[in-house]
Protein backbone atom coordinates (compact mmCIF):
# COMPACT_ATOMS: atom_id res chain seq x y z
CA UNK A 1 0.00 0.00 0.00
CA UNK A 2 1.28 3.05 -0.76
CA UNK A 3 0.10 6.77 1.41
CA UNK A 4 -0.09 9.59 -0.67
CA UNK A 5 -0.50 12.86 1.45
CA UNK A 6 -0.66 16.74 0.37
CA UNK A 7 2.74 18.54 1.46
CA UNK A 8 0.39 19.83 4.36
CA UNK A 9 -0.79 16.50 5.76
CA UNK A 10 2.77 15.60 5.26
CA UNK A 11 4.49 18.27 7.10
CA UNK A 12 1.81 18.20 9.99
CA UNK A 13 3.16 14.42 10.51
CA UNK A 14 6.60 15.06 10.32
CA UNK A 15 5.75 17.88 13.28
CA UNK A 16 3.59 15.34 15.29
CA UNK A 17 6.39 12.56 14.76
CA UNK A 18 9.09 15.15 16.13
CA UNK A 19 6.70 16.13 19.31
CA UNK A 20 6.47 12.93 19.90
CA UNK A 21 9.87 11.38 18.95
CA UNK A 22 8.82 8.76 17.02
CA UNK A 23 8.86 8.21 13.34
CA UNK A 24 6.28 9.44 11.29
CA UNK A 25 5.02 5.85 10.24
CA UNK A 26 4.87 4.99 14.14
CA UNK A 27 2.81 7.91 14.03
CA UNK A 28 0.54 7.09 11.13
CA UNK A 29 -0.14 3.58 11.86
CA UNK A 30 -1.48 4.24 15.41
CA UNK A 31 -3.74 7.11 13.75
CA UNK A 32 -4.78 4.00 11.17
CA UNK A 33 -5.31 1.58 14.38
CA UNK A 34 -7.32 4.12 16.52
CA UNK A 35 -9.72 5.29 13.62
CA UNK A 36 -10.17 1.37 12.85
CA UNK A 37 -10.65 0.22 16.26
CA UNK A 38 -13.90 2.17 16.89
CA UNK A 39 -12.93 3.55 19.77
CA UNK A 40 -13.98 6.83 19.09
CA UNK A 41 -17.84 5.64 18.81
CA UNK A 42 -16.91 3.89 22.40
CA UNK A 43 -16.27 7.52 23.65
CA UNK A 44 -19.27 8.99 21.88
CA UNK A 45 -21.31 6.38 23.84
CA UNK A 46 -19.58 6.71 27.02
CA UNK A 47 -20.05 10.24 27.43
CA UNK A 48 -23.67 9.61 26.14
CA UNK A 49 -23.94 7.77 29.19
CA UNK A 50 -22.36 9.66 31.26
CA UNK A 51 -24.76 12.84 30.16
CA UNK A 52 -28.14 11.38 30.06
CA UNK A 53 -27.61 9.28 33.47
CA UNK A 54 -26.19 12.40 35.14
CA UNK A 55 -27.82 15.26 33.48
CA UNK A 56 -29.25 16.28 37.00
CA UNK A 57 -26.08 17.00 38.46
CA UNK A 58 -24.88 18.70 35.22
CA UNK A 59 -27.88 20.85 35.08
CA UNK A 60 -27.29 22.16 38.87
CA UNK A 61 -23.31 22.45 37.73
CA UNK A 62 -24.35 24.93 34.84
CA UNK A 63 -26.25 27.08 37.07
Amino acid sequence: MNLRLSEAETEALRRKAEQERRSMQEVAKFAINEYVSGRPNRLKAAIERVRDEDADLLARLAR
